[in-house]
C-alpha cells in the first residue's frame, strides 16, 4: 500500500456500553494508522470515542453540512449511514437504503472521489454487503470507460477468511484481498493493524 497511507473503510462490531475503548487495542491501531479518512457505516461513535480518548483530533462528516466545516490536514470520520446525532442523517428503513444505492448524495460522490484518486482498505467488509458490491463495480466501469485505466490506485480488502471465489472476483474490480492466517478475526486484525501501523 502507498508509504502515505491509505483511506480507510472500517465496519467494526457492536461493543457493550461498559467497554472501556481506551482498552482496545484494535482502536488505538485505527488512531495511530496513517488514515486520513475513515469511513464508518457504523451509527455508534465507538470510532470517535477512541480518538478523543488516544488524543488524535478528527472532524465527523455525517451530511452535507459538515463538509463545509472540514479542517484540512485533520483526519475525518465519515459516518456513511449516519450518525447518532443526527436523527435525519440515519440510514435505516428499506428505502433509504435502497436511496443510498444510487450513490448521488453527497456523502456518496466524496466516496467516490476518494476511492477513484486514493487506495483505500476495507475492514469488517466482505462480498455480502451489496452496497459495497455495487460500488466496486461502479468503480470499476468507470475506470474501465478510461484512457488511463492503468493509473487507477490499488484497493484492499482485509479478512481471515479465505474465499478464492472472491478472491478473483475482487482482482476484477482492480482490489486486492489480504487474507491473515489467523482463526481468530479480532487477534488476526489486530496483527494486520500492528503490522501496517508499525
Amino acid at each position: 500500500m502507498r508509504s502515505t497511507g491509505p483511506y480507510l473503510a472500517h465496519r467494526p462490531v457492536p461493543h457493550k456500553p461498559t467497554t472501556d475503548i481506551s482498552k482496545s487495542d484494535i482502536h488505538r491501531l485505527i488512531t495511530q494508522g496513517n488514515f486520513p479518512r475513515i469511513y464508518t457505516t457504523n451509527y455508534d461513535r465507538w470510532l470517535e470515542y477512541a480518538h478523543d480518548a488516544f488524543g488524535v483530533t478528527y472532524d465527523k462528516i455525517a451530511s452535507v453540512a459538515d463538509l463545509v466545516s472540514v479542517t484540512d490536514g485533520r483526519r475525518q470520520i465519515i459516518k456513511f449511514h449516519g450518525d447518532f446525532d443526527s436523527d435525519a442523517s440515519i440510514v435505516l428503513d428499506e428505502t433509504s437504503y435502497f436511496q443510498r444505492l444510487d450513490f448521488d448524495t453527497p456523502l456518496d460522490i466524496k466516496l467516490r472521489n476518494d476511492v477513484l484518486g486514493s487506495s483505500v482498505l476495507f475492514i469488517g467488509y466482505s462480498l455480502n454487503d451489496l452496497n459495497i458490491r455495487l460500488l466496486f463495480y461502479r468503480l470499476t466501469e468507470m475506470w474501465g470507460r478510461s484512457t488511463l485505466a492503468s493509473a487507477r490506485p490499488k484497493s484492499y480488502v482485509f479478512t481471515n477468511r479465505p474465499n478464492p471465489v472472491a478472491q478473483e472476483v475482487l482482482s476484477h474490480w482492480g482490489i486486492e484481498m489480504i487474507v491473515s492466517e489467523e482463526d481468530d478475526p479480532k487477534k488476526a486484525l489486530t496483527d494486520f493493524l500492528q503490522d501496517l501501523v508499525a
